[in-house]
């Protein structure tokens, strides 16, 4: 099965990029009918994993995939699953 992954590691601090990258993995996932999509935002204090989460949250952007799920056994990761 092909994943995507994003790390927002480098990019932890720049909240429009980080927009930005989301918006292009997405969109890239649906363009490559891509099922799985793998975001890192990393253990930290948990609130780049919140934005994230908010942004994903978003009307228009939960329109576009089927579902999200946190990593049960790794706290920095999130999974975007896509049925296309």
């Amino acid at each position: 099965m092909a994943k995507l992954k994003l790390d927002l590691h480098d990019i932890y601090n720049k909240g429009q990029l980080i927009d930005t990258e989301l918006n292009r993995i997405i969109q890239e996932a649906i363009d490559k009918k891509i099922a799985l999509v793998e975001i890192i935002p990393g253990k930290g204090s948990g609130a780049l994993k919140k934005k994230v989460l908010r942004f994903l949250d978003q009307k228009h952007i939960r329109a576009l995939y089927h579902r999200v799920e946190k990593d049960d056994k790794n706290f920095g990761r999130i999974f975007i699953h896509f049925r296309h």
